[in-house]
This record gives structure tokens, C-alpha cells and sequence, in this order.
């Protein structure tokens, strides 16, 4: 009873404040209503933009439309920015172009994935295909650069031992053998069942067969090589 009596007092005591604030509170509540509204109708929109960007990207995968796989993947990731699908839409496109031969144009869009997704699930792939562009167009030495920049900064382990398989067949090509070897046994200690581990043991075998010539130390001077 005396709880009764005092909910009753209390409210007695709030109702002239609500009288007087009445046209305060109706905005407040009005404001409120409008934000929540606002908030559910962007949620919804953020939701079917992601079910259509996820519908045209299938689309595209099982029946393209268009006889440029890299234009209409291109066209989704225009379309629906900052979605998953559109995401992947964007990567798809580069690896599309690469594919045709189109180098320069596959290293804009992995580039252009890297810059509007710095911190994205797929950067290492991006950045391996930036390097893999370079290298493509026989830009070595920033291939390179961009091969070890991707080997420093990925996590991901198959990024990763792609990243270092591509250094270690820039290092052969350059008769690094040392390096080389040192690279392509790395990979193959870390994938020994992989494909690319099988490979890179292969390399390394090669390479081992190749060292000690490579690496005999010259004649001193005023000596004859009897082995010719």
C-alpha cells in the first residue's frame, strides 16, 4: 500500500513537468521514431544490396552474359562497392584480365582492390597479384619488391609460399642460386605434399647440382686448370 502511495505521488508531482514539456517530449519521441525508422531502412537496404551484388556475382560465375568475364565482374564490384560480392567481383576482374594477357590492366584493379580494401580478408591475394603483374611484364625488380613486401606482410600460408616460390624463380633467373635454393626449400619444407612444394623441391634438387660449380673458387693466378 504505501509503495502504491508513492508511485502515486511521484507521479502527481511529474505530471505538471509533463504538461509543461509536452510539445519537447512529442519532438523527442517524434525524433526517436524517425531515427529508428532511418536506421531499419538502411539496414534493410544494406541487406538486399548485399543479396543482389551476391546474386549477380553468381550470375556471372554460372552464366556470364558477357564475352569479357573481366568487364562484367568489373561491373558488379561498380555496382555494389563495399559488398562481399562486389569485393570478390573486383578480384575475380583482375584475375580475368591477367588470365587474357592483359597485365597492365589486371595490376589496376588488384591495385585498386588494395587501396579501397587495405585491411580485407583477400589484401595478401591482391598484393600477390600486383607482384605476379610486375613480374608478368618484366618490371623484375619491383616484381620483386612487391613479391617480399607480400611475403612480410601476409598471414596467409599458401600467399605466402607463392609469394616466396616467385622470389626464388626471380633469384634462379638471376643466377642467385644460393638464394634460390634457400627460398625454394623453405616452400618445400612448409607444403611437402603441395603441388607447389613438390615443385619447389625439384628446383632445390636442380639448384644443389648446379651450386658446386657455380660457387668453385676461381684458380690462383699463374696456375693451369688441368681439368680442360
Amino acid at each position: 500500500m504505501q509503495s502504491q502511495d508513492a508511485a502515486t505521488l511521484w507521479f502527481l508531482k511529474l505530471w505538471p513537468w509533463l504538461e509543461a514539456n509536452a510539445k519537447r517530449i512529442a519532438f523527442a519521441a517524434a525524433f526517436v521514431i524517425i531515427a529508428v525508422l532511418a536506421i531499419s531502412f538502411y539496414s534493410y537496404q544494406q541487406n538486399k544490396k548485399e543479396v543482389d551484388a551476391g546474386q549477380a556475382f553468381t550470375q556471372a560465375v554460372i552464366a556470364p552474359n558477357s564475352a569479357d568475364p573481366a568487364d562484367a565482374y568489373l561491373k558488379i564490384a561498380t555496382d555494389y562497392p563495399g559488398t562481399r560480392a562486389g569485393q570478390r567481383a573486383l578480384l575475380e576482374s583482375a584475375a580475368a584480365s591477367f588470365a587474357a594477357g592483359k597485365f597492365s590492366d589486371a595490376q589496376t584493379q588488384f591495385q585498386k582492390f588494395l587501396d579501397a580494401y587495405p585491411d580485407n580478408s583477400f589484401t595478401a591475394q591482391a598484393s600477390l597479384g600486383v607482384a605476379a603483374c610486375l613480374d608478368a611484364q618484366g618490371k623484375t625488380d619491383m616484381a620483386a619488391s612487391a613479391y617480399q613486401k607480400t611475403v612480410n606482410e601476409s598471414s596467409d600460408p599458401s600467399t605466402l609460399m607463392a609469394a616466396e616460390f616467385a622470389l626464388a624463380q626471380i633469384d634462379d633467373r638471376q643466377g642467385k642460386f644460393a638464394d634460390a635454393l634457400s627460398l625454394y626449400e623453405d616452400v618445400a619444407q612448409k607444403s611437402p605434399g603441395g603441388s607447389i612444394g613438390s615443385e619447389a623441391g625439384l628446383r632445390s634438387v636442380e639448384l644443389k647440382n648446379k651450386l658446386p660449380a657455380t660457387q668453385a673458387p676461381a684458380a690462383p693466378a699463374g696456375t693451369f686448370d688441368l681439368s680442360h
